[in-house]
């Protein structure tokens, strides 16, 4: 949680480790995930924090383009952040994603 003053539980920040076999191998990605009053039964805003070259990621904003990410396109409310989470490292790895060249390791939006 990114505030314990939030009672909501609204702002959350995510970790993700690079998978291996990828360009983003060996790499720690932040994230941001925001939780507005609908949710679970809307999905979370997610905003990457670290620079990444993905084809659901928005190249100027960081944010993840739900049309782009079936997770988020086709939500249900038992999904969790750790499902979210998962399904972006795994996306990471998927052919369209893992040979992409990356911005400078450290670079943010």
């Amino acid at each position: 949680m990114d505030d314990s003053g939030d009672v909501y539980m609204r702002s959350w920040t995510g970790t993700i480790l690079g998978p291996s076999n990828s360009m983003h191998d060996g790499r720690i990605y932040q994230l941001k995930l925001f939780c507005d009053k609908d949710y679970p039964d809307k999905p979370p805003s997610v905003r990457f924090y670290s620079r990444i070259n993905m084809a659901c990621v928005n190249h100027e904003t960081g944010v993840i383009e739900p049309r782009h990410f079936s997770m988020l396109a086709n939500w249900h409310r038992e999904y969790t952040m750790e499902d979210i989470l998962t399904e972006l490292r795994r996306e990471m790895s998927s052919p369209q994603n893992r040979k992409l060249p990356q911005p400078p390791e450290g670079a943010t939006f």
